[in-house]
C-alpha cells in the first residue's frame, strides 16, 4: 500500500497510507486540506516557506514591444485561440503567426511543388500544422510521446472521418449520462505521485472514460480521444502547472473532489471536432501535402531522413531553464497508456538536450567538447560559485550547461547534413542565469553554428523579460547577484550552398 508525505523539506514527514487503489480514504483528504491552509500563507511557493522559491519557473514573464517587422510577436500563448493549434496546453514554443513569418522570410519566394519543413523538437505540432496548412510537407522529431500524440492527431486531422467522430462523440455523450459514467480501476501501473492525482468520485469517472475508450475505433479516433483527454486532465485533479506540475495544496489551492470529468472531455472534444470540420473545409486539392512526426530523438535522423532533404528548419529546443518537460507530463504518460516504467522516464531524460541538472550534477566533471574560450570563462566561474555546496553548488550546474551545449553542437552537426545547400534554419532560444552567471545561449548557439559551417545571418532578440527570480535566487541556483535580464532569440543560420 502507498505511503504519501505531507511534508516540505524542513518539517516532519506526516505519511498516510492508502488502502486501496481507488483511492477512498477520506480522512487522507482531510489532513491534506489541513495542510493546504497552512500553506496559504505563502500561496507564492510549493512549500509554505517565504524563503524558498520554486526550482522551475517560467520564463515567460511578459515581454516589451518589438519594433521590428521581420517577426511578429512569438508568443506561445497566442495559439489558445488559433484552430487545431489551441487542442493542447503546452508551456513552451512559439505561435503559429511566427512560423508563417519565417515561411515568408526564409523560403524562395518562386516555390517548387511544395518545400520540406524541419521541426527537430516538434513539441505539439506548431511547426508542422503551418507548414501542411501552408501546403509545405513536414517532418519532425519528438521524444515526449504524450507531445507526439498530440502532433500526430493534429497532422491526421485532415483525414479523420466527421461522421464517425460525430457517431463517437454521440456515443460517449450517451454512455457518460446512462449507466456508464463511473467504472472501477486500478492507477496505472508504475505511477506514483505524492498525493492522489484524482480524487475518488473523480478518478471513478477517469475509470468511465477509459472503459468507453476501449470501444472506440479506428486508431485515429482513439487518438483524438485520448489528445482531448489528456488537454483536460490536470484541470480537474489534484495537481496544477505553477508552472511546474505541483500540488495543489502546495500551491495554497484546494483540492478538486468533485468535478465533471465527462463534461470537460466532451467540450474539449467537441472544439476539435469543429477545427477539424474547419481545416477540412480549406483542404482544396487531394495532392495534400504529407506531414510526419518520428518518436525518436532528432539525433537520430539519418535513419529516417535523406541527406540534404530540408529547405527550412523552424524549432525552439529546449532552454537551458532545467524545465523538466519529462516529469511535467508524467500524469498524461502514465494514464494515456504511453509509457509503464520509470526506466522510460530515464530514457527520455538522456535523450533530452542537456539532460537535467539532476541527472548529470553528481558525475565527475563535464567539459564542453568544442572550442569556445568565452563559454568556458563562463563555465569555470559558476563551477567555483558556492563549492561548499557540493552537486547543489556551481559544480552541478556547470556539469548540466556543458552538457546541454555539447547536445546542441551534436544537434547542429546533424541538422548540417539535413539542410539542403541554401537551406535555412530559425531557432528560438532563451538567455540563462545561473549561479547569478548569465549564459548569452543564442551567441554560443551561432558560435557553434559557424564551427558545423553554417552562416550566421543574423540573431534577433524576439523578446525581452524580467529578472527570473527563480533562477537568480533561489536556494539551489543562488550564487552572486546579477542584473541580467532574460531574453528570447531567433537565432537564423544559413547552409552553405546555393538554394536548390
Amino acid at each position: 500500500m502507498p505511503e504519501y508525505p505531507l511534508t516540505s523539506k524542513n518539517s516532519p514527514p506526516i505519511l498516510v497510507r492508502i488502502e486501496s487503489n481507488t483511492l477512498s480514504n477520506k480522512p487522507f483528504y482531510q489532513q491534506i486540506l489541513v495542510k493546504a491552509a497552512m500553506r496559504k500563507q505563502h500561496p507564492q511557493t510549493n512549500t509554505g516557506e517565504p524563503d524558498r522559491v520554486r526550482e522551475q519557473q517560467s520564463l515567460d514573464y511578459g515581454y516589451a514591444p518589438r519594433t521590428d517587422a521581420l517577426f511578429r510577436d512569438p508568443a506561445f500563448m497566442e495559439n489558445r485561440e488559433v484552430p487545431v493549434h489551441r487542442w493542447v496546453p503546452w508551456i513552451a514554443g512559439f505561435s503559429a503567426r511566427f512560423v508563417e513569418d519565417c515561411f515568408r522570410s526564409f523560403l524562395p519566394a518562386n516555390p517548387p511543388p511544395r518545400y520540406r519543413v524541419l521541426d527537430p523538437f516538434a513539441g505539439v505540432g506548431t511547426t508542422l500544422i503551418s507548414a501542411l496548412q501552408a501546403g509545405h510537407n513536414a517532418v519532425g522529431f519528438e521524444i515526449n510521446p504524450y507531445a507526439a500524440l498530440a502532433c500526430r492527431a493534429k497532422i491526421e486531422a485532415v483525414s479523420i472521418d466527421l461522421q464517425q467522430l460525430d457517431q463517437a462523440i454521440a456515443e460517449y455523450d450517451y454512455a457518460s449520462r446512462n449507466g456508464s459514467r463511473t467504472s472501477v480501476g486500478a492507477i496505472p501501473q508504475g505511477f506514483a505521485s505524492r498525493i492522489p492525482f484524482f480524487s475518488p468520485q473523480i478518478e471513478e469517472q477517469v475509470h468511465g472514460f477509459f472503459n468507453f475508450l476501449d470501444r472506440v475505433a479506428p486508431q485515429a479516433l482513439v487518438d483524438i480521444f485520448k489528445v482531448a483527454f489528456g488537454a483536460v486532465m490536470v484541470g480537474f485533479s489534484n495537481y496544477t502547472y505553477e508552472p511546474s506540475l505541483s500540488t495543489r495544496p502546495g500551491a495554497g489551492k484546494p483540492l478538486i473532489e468533485q468535478a465533471d470529468v465527462h463534461g470537460a472531455v466532451l467540450a474539449k472534444l467537441r472544439k476539435i471536432r469543429s477545427d477539424i470540420a474547419w481545416l477540412q473545409s480549406r483542404r482544396t486539392s487531394s495532392d495534400a501535402p504529407q506531414g510526419v512526426v518520428h518518436l525518436m530523438s532528432f539525433m537520430e535522423a539519418g535513419r529516417v531522413l535523406e541527406p540534404q532533404c530540408v529547405d527550412l528548419a523552424v524549432t525552439s529546443p529546449p532552454y537551458l531553464n532545467n524545465y523538466h518537460y519529462v516529469r511535467n507530463t508524467r500524469p498524461h504518460l502514465y494514464w494515456l497508456g504511453l509509457m509503464d516504467s520509470p526506466n522510460d522516464l530515464r530514457s527520455l531524460e538522456q535523450n533530452n538536450i542537456g539532460k537535467f541538472w539532476q541527472t548529470v550534477r553528481a558525475q565527475g566533471r563535464i567539459d564542453i567538447t568544442f572550442e569556445d574560450s568565452a563559454l568556458v570563462e563562463v563555465l569555470s566561474a559558476i563551477r567555483e560559485t558556492r563549492t561548499d555546496k557540493g552537486v547543489y553548488g556551481g559544480g552541478g550546474w556547470a556539469n548540466y550547461a556543458a552538457s546541454y551545449f555539447n547536445d546542441s553542437s551534436r544537434f547542429l552537426e546533424v541538422l548540417s547534413r539535413c539542410l539542403k545547400p541554401g537551406g535555412a534554419a530559425v531557432i528560438v532560444v532563451g538567455n540563462s542565469i545561473i549561479q547569478g552567471h548569465e549564459i548569452k545561449v543564442d551567441q554560443v548557439l551561432g558560435r557553434i553554428a559557424l564551427q558545423r559551417g553554417f552562416t550566421l545571418e543574423r540573431i534577433e532578440v524576439l523578446r525581452t523579460k524580467r529578472v527570473g527570480a527563480s533562477i537568480t535566487k533561489s536556494v539551489v541556483r543562488r550564487g552572486e547577484t546579477s542584473q541580467a535580464h532574460l531574453y528570447e532569440s531567433a537565432v537564423v543560420l544559413r547552409q552553405a550552398g546555393t538554394t536548390r
